[in-house]
Order: C-alpha cells, then sequence, then structure tokens
C-alpha cells in the first residue's frame, strides 16, 4: 500500500509549525506526519523492534529530514532508508539549519535527492518550503515502489 502522506522528521516546532504553515499555504493536500527524533522517524517507516506482527505502515511519498536530532541523528535515518529495499525509492530531502559541507557531502554519499539549507528570513523559508512540496509532490515522477523494489 503506497501512501501519499509527507514525513516530516523535526525536531524544533517553530520550524515544525512553518513547514507545515508554507505546505498548506501552496495548497499541498498530502497529510503531514510528524516525527520529533530519529527514533520517532524509524519506527513510523519499519515498526517497533520486536513486533514482527505488526503490518507495515504505508509509506510516505516524500520524507523531509532534518539532520541534527535527538536521539537517532538525521544521517542515521537516511542510511536506514536507504540500504531497507521497502523504502530505499522514497524521496528524501535534507532540509536543515546546516550548511557544513561535510554534512551536504555525507547526505548525498547516504542517498539524498536534495539538500536544502533552511533560510533564516521567515519569507524565504515559506517559499523554499512551498517549491519543495511543488516540486516532489506534483513535478516530480517517482516509480512505483511495488515494481520497483521487485526489481521489474
Amino acid at each position: 500500500m503506497e501512501s501519499t502522506s509527507i514525513l516530516l522528521v523535526e525536531d524544533n516546532p517553530d520550524h515544525e509549525a512553518l513547514t507545515i504553515r508554507a505546505l498548506k499555504k501552496a495548497h499541498v493536500l498530502n497529510d503531514i506526519v510528524v516525527a520529533h527524533d530519529g527514533a520517532e522517524a524509524l519506527e513510523l517507516l519499519f515498526g517497533v523492534e520486536g513486533d514482527p506482527g505488526r503490518p507495515p505502515v504505508p509509506l510516505p511519498q516524500l520524507l523531509l529530514l532534518d539532520l541534527k536530532l535527538p536521539k537517532v541523528d538525521g544521517l542515521e535515518v537516511l542510511r536506514r532508508v536507504r540500504e531497507t529495499p521497502r523504502t530505499k525509492l522514497i524521496p528524501v530531502v535534507v532540509l536543515t539549519s546546516s550548511d557544513e559541507e561535510g554534512d551536504v557531502v555525507t547526505s548525498y554519499r547516504l542517498g539524498a535527492n536534495s539538500y536544502v539549507c533552511k533560510p533564516v528570513d521567515f519569507v524565504q523559508f515559506m517559499e523554499a518550503t512551498k517549491q519543495l512540496g511543488l516540486y516532489w509532490l506534483v513535478l516530480n515522477e517517482a516509480p512505483k515502489r511495488a515494481k520497483a523494489a521487485a526489481g521489474r
């Protein structure tokens, strides 16, 4: 089962609210699921460890991922997403305040589809988030997960 939701992984409540507001203002109608740390994101994507009877949850259409997260950092979340056949094709946009070259390089090396530094200016942040939503949810053509995961 494929979902049309967005998984926003963000620990800053202000950035969470701004991102959701910008997406709604851009008329993005997708459900937005929020994980407040990397461990919660992994649980949403992969289920609770030790509960093999739990059915898989629908995967998001897009993952917006902060890097500087509590419990499990964003780079580890990205690594786990890309190493797992069920999740490796989810578009991942790193949306972070880090402009460190090492974070940019590592994110792309681990398979990020895009890396965006959060603008400090409110209007620029709103515009950048709006553009991300429009591109990844409307313009981008993603592979059908079932066929791609099966190698067809």
